[in-house]
């Protein structure tokens, strides 16, 4: 994210985090060197954390006080959890391209045959009519 649009957004200096959840500040450099956390810098080389920040770092703090985890452990945690969101990111996608595909083919009148590109394959039963 550039400067700019994180500038728009309320950002705190690290000396007000670290008070809010009762941290010290170097605690706050090592997750940043640790890669757990990420603030924006401003101009004159200050970190910022922005909401996003902080709610990562409420996940950390959840981990690792209440539940015991090491930082090793935090950035596993982590990492799972940004590839689970980016697997809902992406059924999500391809759910509403299905929906997208089936109205269409729903409004288009679509025949009984199936054409070869279609996502879901559709197979019509055919029961013979019984005779007494």
């Amino acid at each position: 994210m550039s400067l700019k649009r994180e500038s728009r957004k309320a950002a705190f200096m690290i000396s007000a985090v670290a008070e809010q959840y009762q941290l010290h500040p170097q605690t706050l450099r090592l997750y940043e060197r640790e890669g757990l956390l990420k603030p924006s810098r401003s101009d004159g080389n200050t970190r910022l954390y922005t909401a996003e920040d902080l709610e990562r770092l409420e996940v950390i703090l959840k981990l690792t006080r209440d539940l015991g985890v090491n930082l090793a452990g935090v950035e596993i945690i982590l990492n799972m959890r940004e590839k689970m969101a980016e697997m809902q990111r992406q059924i999500e996608a391809f759910v509403s391209s299905l929906n997208t595909e089936m109205s269409q083919r729903t409004r288009a009148g679509a025949s009984m045959s199936q054409p070869s590109n279609s996502l879901i394959p559709v197979i019509q039963v055919r029961r013979p009519k019984k005779t007494l």
